[in-house]
């Protein structure tokens, strides 16, 4: 039975479940993990995570986001395309996509010409599309799994977008994998809070705290028998010659043909 939504109690009209530690606990559980039981989710644990995603926050109410969940033969090529053969062995497995395309539909539906807006629509639809997908991963780690963003997708964005019919645009922006860990992940340090957190005002790191810093992220780095070097994986990935610009112009291209590339002034 639906409860009508005007009896739903609202956060502020129910007592707080948890403690600050409890929460502090729940997200120092997280894990990101790539290695999967193989189990079969129950569907009422991806009926509820899915109602967690489509209860996130969304830019004008549009919510500019798409969820393609993978299954059989897409499963299996969507794996191989992105590098990430995990895809295929999780419990579940999705496509996160920015979506501007359905919300013209409504507006082309309502009567009215949809805009022009290709910057501002891929702007505001990444954002739905994290939040959504962040409120999946979470409703599935209080379920009890644990999951992996994949931002392989970027890999080959160009035939996973046509492997999934993606139309005009929408873009896929990463995968999301859900299942019951095999896995036993220690927990990754992060940045310290004061090079995260800012006040008023962007406040530029010195070269002090950077080395400071990237001492306490070295062991998220750290292989068996070799010390953890934090800043040349950033390197492999973000220097000069590195993964990000080899990513660059298929995404680009990509933008043109999903007609999500802001005019060139």
């Amino acid at each position: 039975m639906t409860v009508p939504v005007s009896v739903i109690p609202t956060r502020a009209q129910t007592p707080p479940t948890q403690s600050p530690d409890e929460v502090r606990a729940f997200f120092a559980a997280h894990r990101t993990v790539r290695r999967y039981q193989p189990s079969a989710m129950p569907a009422e644990h991806l009926d509820t995570i899915l109602y967690a995603a489509q209860r996130a926050p969304t830019d004008a109410t549009a919510q500019l986001y798409s969820l393609i969940r993978l299954t059989g033969e897409i499963r299996e090529r969507v794996a191989e395309l992105s590098g990430n053969a995990h895809i295929a062995a999780a419990s579940e497995s999705f496509v996160i996509c920015a979506d501007a395309y359905r919300v013209r539909q409504f507006v082309a539906h309502g009567g009215a010409e949809p805009g022009h807006s290709p910057t501002s629509d891929l702007h505001f639809a990444l954002g739905d599309a994290v939040l959504a997908g962040q409120n999946m991963l979470l409703a599935a780690e209080m379920l009890g799994y644990q999951g992996c963003w994949i931002g392989g997708v970027m890999n080959a964005p160009g035939d996973i977008s046509e492997l999934l019919a993606l139309p005009p645009g929408v873009l896929p922006f990463a995968a999301l994998t859900i299942g019951l860990s095999a896995e036993d992940t220690p927990q990754r340090p992060r940045l310290p809070r004061e090079l995260v957190v800012h006040e008023n005002r962007y406040r530029l790191p010195s070269p002090e705290e950077l080395a400071a810093a990237a001492e306490i992220m070295n062991p998220i780095a750290a292989r068996p028998g070799q010390p953890g070097n934090w800043v040349r994986l950033l390197c492999a990935y973000f220097a000069v010659g590195g993964s990000m610009e080899k990513r660059e112009g298929p995404l680009r291209r990509l933008l043109r043909r999903q007609q999500l590339e802001g005019d060139r002034q």
